[in-house]
């Protein structure tokens, strides 16, 4: 069939160019020629065109020296997009899809039985191809791709549950399956999703580190995988919940974020910043007693650390019985201190925006060196997020106290910062700038701070 097609393909390229001969003879030999003869030229130079490509790309492919690696062993074809499946084989992804979701469960080639279906790119091949399209002027097959997104079959489900039946084995066996783990819910949605339907996964996963401490202390490879884990499974929506409320969870994060390397630390503060996204949740961690050991990573963690705390904190900080904690337990001094180092100053000023919403936190923010560190920021930083959070607090600490609206007014008086910030703030920040400004006029009327 294929050299029959050829065949055709051939005798039509030579009649193509037997009849651009003819029309260029006559374009050269005759002055006079016409329009429709350069158009019915151009015509054929386009069929020859066509005629070219098909001999690359048509079904005759496999005879222009296209290397048998770059076909799909179920079709023939070139691969759009190569993939490795659980037997080491490549396959097109849409032809090895169509075969595993016909319910095969082994490969096709080799005839093994598969453990599992995971479909990992292969960027090699998939580089080769795409080199070799290139050097031919063949336009690059079309990569696949899945619309509806992951497909867990049975046999993933099989997989997924034999991991976590490893994490009762040795400890081997625990730091494999964590590693695969791991991966499997930071690239596939569709693993975060059902991982929860299995009985007690979550307690399963988590065994090695709430069985044994002696484990957290001697492995931290094992903690740190487990407990990114539990980030990529918290991202789901669905999941927030299931997690959140599992009692050794937050425990084992709370843990983590004392112990174990720099990823293991963020990641866990991380985890709990996500968790948080749900107001159920914001309760539950700040009755577990994680909000000392997340100040204190905002206190004295790496860079990277320090950020995820910072995000966990606002979070909570929604809620009030949460700001009244985090108040006690010195958040606005460690706060200030590090806003004053130039470290997140946005993310920070905005958490204590929402500390200083608070009664026990207004004294704290009421000090002198304190409002005149806010009233500067306000005159000098370029970030309207900044002066947007620094009016916001000054509203709050100054609206019960005339020691500190005297202090303001001076300072108004002298510079104007707020009339400037009422006139070209965020809406947000010109409300506040303005609300100050209306309550200095209450409390001095006879002042004028235009």
């Amino acid at each position: 069939m294929a050299e029959k097609e050829e065949s055709a393909v051939a005798e039509g390229e030579t009649e193509l160019k037997k009849e651009l001969q003819r029309v260029v003879k006559r374009i050269l030999e005759e002055d006079d020629y016409g329009i429709e003869i350069t158009i019915e030229a151009i015509r054929i130079l386009s069929r020859l065109e066509e005629v070219k490509l098909k001999k690359h790309v048509g079904l005759g492919m496999d005879d222009t020296g296209l290397p048998e690696k770059f076909k799909c062993p179920l079709s023939g074809e070139i691969m759009g997009d190569p993939v490795v499946l659980g037997s080491g084989q490549t396959y097109d992804r849409p032809r090895i899809l169509k075969w595993l979701n016909e319910g095969n469960q082994t490969c096709p080639l080799s005839k093994q039985v598969l453990s599992h279906t995971i479909l990992t790119p292969n960027c090699l091949v998939r580089e080769l191809i795409s080199h070799w399209c290139k050097e031919r002027g063949v336009a690059l097959p079309k990569v696949y791709q899945d619309i509806d997104g992951d497909m867990i079959t049975e046999v993933d489900r099989s997989y997924l549950n034999s991991l976590l039946e490893k994490m009762s084995s040795s400890l081997s066996d625990q730091k494999e399956a964590a590693k695969e783990l791991r991966r499997l819910t930071k690239t596939s949605p569709s693993y975060r999703e059902v991982f929860c339907e299995f009985t007690n996964a979550i307690s399963r996963l988590l065994s090695p580190l709430s069985e044994s401490e002696s484990k957290i202390e001697s492995d931290p490879d094992l903690q740190e995988d487990l407990i990114t884990t539990v980030l990529n499974l918290s991202i789901h929506g669905d999941n927030k919940k299931l997690v959140a409320e599992n009692p050794v969870v937050i425990p084992l994060l709370i843990e983590s974020m004392k112990f174990g390397t720099i990823e293991t630390r963020r990641n866990a503060a991380a985890a709990l910043f996500t968790l948080s996204a749900l107001d159920s949740n914001k309760f539950i961690i700040g009755n577990s007693g994680a909000l000392l050991p997340l100040l204190e990573l905002l206190r004295i963690g790496h860079p990277l650390a320090v950020k995820d705390a910072a995000s966990a904190i606002f979070n909570l900080c929604i809620v009030s019985e949460n700001k009244a904690k985090f108040t006690e337990i010195g958040a606005v001094k460690v706060i200030l201190q590090k806003i004053k180092d130039g470290i997140l100053v946005d993310e920070l000023l905005g958490i204590l925006a929402l500390l200083s919403t608070h009664h026990n936190a207004i004294d704290e923010l009421g000090d002198l060196d304190t409002l005149h560190f806010l009233l500067q920021n306000i005159r000098d930083s370029s970030s309207e997020r900044t002066k947007e959070n620094c009016v916001a607090i000054l509203y709050n600490v100054c609206s019960n106290n005339l020691t500190l609206l005297m202090v303001i007014r001076r300072e108004e008086i002298e510079k104007h910062a707020l009339a400037e910030l009422a006139d070209t703030g965020t809406t947000r920040a010109r409300r506040k700038a303005s609300g100050i400004i209306g309550k200095i006029h209450k409390a001095f009327p006879t002042t004028n701070t235009d």
